[in-house]
């Protein structure tokens, strides 16, 4: 019989602040869901709810959770086995969970303490496919040199790397010749190197989505609610989509929609979103929808690469952590 999925209602309670980190491991969602899966294979309602936090507990007791649970049961069986988790930071995971009857997708939420504060049984979503290696020829998206503050394959050269469609970001400012980000205290925009240089596309490509209102904000402060800020998303092939964020306000020429050609003008570099100075964010992940990304590893076709006073053309390279970097 093919499971009705119609039937499955959704239980969800979102809170709207949370202290999970960005970085917290997998572990904590593992241990939660295995207990729950346990629980639900056995028919044990009260234990179905032993790792809720207190807002599921008031909005789910019992009389409201066994009727979906064994709705769920009766449609789709037990839980054979769980695929690994999807994380979605900061503080969501989603669990590929093969039934006897169905795949269905479950997705928690946990707050800071490993508390579930959001549960779903969804119709499940297959992995969209990351190519090992990307077929684009990509060029810097900037000219002139430029340092790399954040770049490479591990945690210390990169702190994006536990962030799935970041893991092979680049967060890239302009430094003079003492290594300074900016002229005078550093207090206002305009004082930054970075702030108002041209963006320029890393490849041909059709503009998916544009981000262009947000506020650049004052240097030191950072807005974690427009992680983003103002950005640009473009896909130059499938699954194959570059991501340049913290443009400055209205400062993008481009609309969706639009084709652009590779070295073309999009904006102009800001301090917008979570930015605490004015820079370039640049990933390339496998999707235009930013949360479902997986990220991919960077290869710039033609560069100058200077570190420890030495200076080298390199083509297909991808930039590490205090490298200063230039297009050739």
């Amino acid at each position: 019989m093919t499971p009705r999925y119609s039937k499955l209602s959704l239980i969800a309670v979102l809170l709207l602040t949370t202290t999970a980190s960005a970085e917290e491991p997998a572990d904590p969602f593992k241990v939660v869901v295995d207990r729950m899966v346990d629980a639900i294979n056995k028919e044990d309602y009260p234990r179905i709810r032993q790792d809720f936090g207190k807002v599921m507990l008031d909005a789910f007791p019992l009389e409201k959770l066994s009727p979906f649970f064994k709705n769920l049961m009766t449609n789709c069986g037990k839980i054979k086995k769980l695929d690994p988790a999807r994380l979605v930071p900061p503080n969501q995971a989603i669990f590929p969970a093969h039934f006897e009857r169905a795949v269905l997708d479950i997705k928690i939420v946990l707050d800071g303490q490993d508390k579930i504060i959001g549960l779903w049984f969804l119709p499940h979503t297959p992995d969209i496919p990351a190519p090992e290696k990307h077929a684009t020829a990509l060029r810097l998206p900037f000219d002139g040199r430029w340092k790399v503050f954040w770049g490479g394959d591990t945690k210390e050269l990169n702190q994006h790397h536990d962030v799935p469609n970041q893991r092979y970001a680049f967060d890239l400012l302009v430094v003079d010749d003492d290594g300074k980000t900016h002229k005078n205290e550093g207090t206002k925009n305009e004082d930054y190197f970075a702030f108002g240089r041209k963006v320029l596309a890393p490849a041909d490509g059709v503009v998916t989505d544009v981000i262009r209102g947000v506020r650049d904000n004052t240097p030191g402060s950072m807005n974690p609610y427009s992680a983003l800020g103002n950005a640009v998303i473009i896909k130059h092939r499938e699954h194959e989509v570059s991501v340049l964020a913290h443009f400055k306000q209205n400062s993008i020429r481009v609309r969706v929609g639009d084709k652009v050609n590779r070295g073309q003008v999009l904006g102009l570099c800001g301090n917008s979103g979570n930015s605490s100075e004015a820079h370039i964010h640049y990933h390339l992940q496998n999707t235009p929808v930013i949360q479902d990304g997986t990220g991919m590893k960077c290869f710039f076709d033609s560069l100058r690469v200077s570190s420890g006073g030495k200076t080298a053309s390199e083509k297909h390279y991808s930039p590490m952590k205090d490298e200063i970097v230039e297009q050739k």
